[in-house]
Formats: structure tokens, C-alpha cells, sequence
């Protein structure tokens, strides 16, 4: 009985899989560098510590969702944030259009022992051109304990 009711339930099973099919196979989202409105950036870095920096974003609307930062090193201590949102664009779905500010924790380890600067994406301007907030982190030497 088992060697008959096997084949029939697999055929069963890959009948129904292969039976669906998806109308729209484009994508219902896509991702979009968010406006950066402050980071609270800590007074000095000790090297081989991890620090979480709070950064304010703008969410424009209700279908624009965090993803992440976008970290790129510039320098050896100079660093690049986009905060990343995906957009859905489903056509079903309704989006509240008012903008709100949210903030999300970007963890950062020191690496090298210098001052950092830090460029968070604030925008762009009037002619195109992207806008930074910039932040300049010295290192300090650490604290003997006793």
C-alpha cells in the first residue's frame, strides 16, 4: 500500500506547485537613501571600543520602511553613512504621507588610532548635489586603571 500511495501523493503534491502560477513577477519595492536629520555622535572614541550612535532619520511616509546604513570607509578613519529604506510600491496598498523622524542605532567599532570623521546623507540640494551632516570624533588615549 505504501509503495502506491507514495507516487500518487508526490504527484499530487508537484500537480499543485507547478499549477501556480504568479501573475506579476516584478518586484513591489525598491530601496532609497533616507535623509539623515542629527547623529548623536559620542565626545571622543577609545580605541578597540564599540559605541552605538543614535541617527535621526526622516521616514517620508508609511510605505517607506529601514533596512540599514550604508557604511562607506573614505579613509582610514573617514566613514560615509546612507541610511537605506525600502520603498513598497504596491498598488493596493495605502501610504500615509506624513513624514515622521526615527532614529536607529548604527553600531561602531574602533579600528585605527586617529580622529574619525563621520559624513551622514542629509539630502540633496537644490542643484542635485548630495548634502552631509559631517562629524569629526577625536580619539583619546584610554584611562589607566589603578
Amino acid at each position: 500500500m505504501k509503495k502506491v500511495l507514495m507516487p500518487f501523493i508526490f504527484i499530487v503534491a508537484c500537480s499543485w506547485f507547478i499549477s501556480c502560477e504568479v501573475d506579476d513577477d516584478s518586484p513591489n519595492f525598491y530601496f532609497a537613501a533616507l535623509t539623515t536629520v542629527e547623529a548623536d555622535m559620542p565626545e571622543s572614541f577609545e580605541y578597540g571600543k564599540t559605541y552605538d550612535i543614535d541617527v535621526t532619520y526622516l521616514r517620508p511616509n508609511g510605505c517607506t520602511f529601514f533596512e540599514g546604513f550604508d557604511v562607506t570607509q573614505t579613509t582610514e578613519t573617514g566613514r560615509d553613512v546612507v541610511v537605506i529604506g525600502s520603498v513598497l510600491t504596491d498598488e493596493d496598498r495605502v501610504c500615509t504621507e506624513m513624514a515622521e523622524e526615527v532614529v536607529a542605532n548604527l553600531k561602531f567599532k574602533v579600528i585605527y588610532k586617529d580622529d574619525y570623521t563621520f559624513r551622514f546623507y542629509a539630502g540633496d540640494d537644490a542643484d542635485g548635489n548630495a548634502t552631509f551632516l559631517e562629524y569629526t570624533v577625536p580619539l583619546v588615549e584610554e584611562t589607566p586603571t589603578n
